[in-house]
């Protein structure tokens, strides 16, 4: 192994997060919703880009995030997807 090898890790400029339970990768410092959402999916999680995505806090409660809201990305976010349902 070169000595320049461990300068290129896979995780290199990118955040792990957690959507339903499940990891996704995403790049950067800060993302949308609906970027958050689209990343989840091109991942293999079962949701869909109109779901209504929640970021989990670390009270035990939980804030809804918009598609155009933005999120500074951190390691170990954890996030929520579900179907929306009109009640009305």
């Amino acid at each position: 192994m070169s000595p320049h090898e461990n300068e290129h890790k896979p995780h290199d400029g990118k955040v792990e997060v957690t959507v339903n339970g499940r990891p996704v990768l995403l790049q950067g410092t800060h993302a949308t919703g609906a970027q958050i959402k689209a990343a989840a999916i091109a991942q293999g999680v079962a949701i869909q880009q109109n779901f209504v995505l929640q970021e989990e806090l670390p009270n035990g409660t939980s804030i809804i995030i918009g598609d155009a809201d933005e999120v500074h990305l951190r390691p170990h976010l954890k996030f929520t997807a579900i179907r929306h349902d009109d009640n009305s």
